[in-house]
């Protein structure tokens, strides 16, 4: 948009909202047409355009320095892709799966959870924080069994 044009979003009687980019020769034409209330024609590139200032709820002019205006910058993507990475591990947590069916794994999950599934026997298995959080080779993990019984009073902590 140039600087000595102008977008002007109008709002008629009837609830239906347009725009038109005028220059400030044609919106200083149309505010005085507006206040005499006779009815504004004008062409816009090719195009004939008219308004009748009587069916005309209200209108706003945006100018090239209004807020509306703003160009927003983007972000090169691969300063993108990097962020995500390192926000998304932050928010992981580990967990340590040991099910009374014998299966043993390590999950990551975006959420400290109270109780999962086995992947195997899909049989639930509780949080032990009395046992806390366990060495495991993918670092500190809390740890989550049914192979004894988990005091379930220790969750209100």
């Amino acid at each position: 948009m140039k600087p000595d044009n102008c977008i002007m979003t109008y709002t008629m009687n009837s609830g239906v909202k347009g725009s038109v980019v005028y220059t400030s020769k044609q919106i200083s034409e149309w505010i005085e047409s507006y206040r005499v209330g006779s009815r504004y024609v004008t062409t816009v590139n090719r195009d004939y355009f008219g308004l009748n200032p009587e069916l005309v709820a209200d209108f706003k002019i945006h100018n090239y320095f209004s807020e509306q205006r703003i160009q927003l910058e983007t972000i090169p993507p691969e300063n993108l892709k990097n962020d995500l990475q390192v926000d998304s591990t932050k928010a992981e947590t580990i967990l340590q799966i040991e099910c009374k069916c014998g299966e043993s794994y390590i999950i990551r999950s975006a959420y400290k959870k109270l109780k999962w599934s086995c992947k195997k026997c899909n049989s639930i298995v509780f949080l032990d924080r009395k046992k806390g959080l366990v060495d495991t080779e993918e670092g500190k993990a809390w740890y989550m069994t049914n192979r004894y019984f988990v005091d379930r009073n220790t969750w209100a902590r």
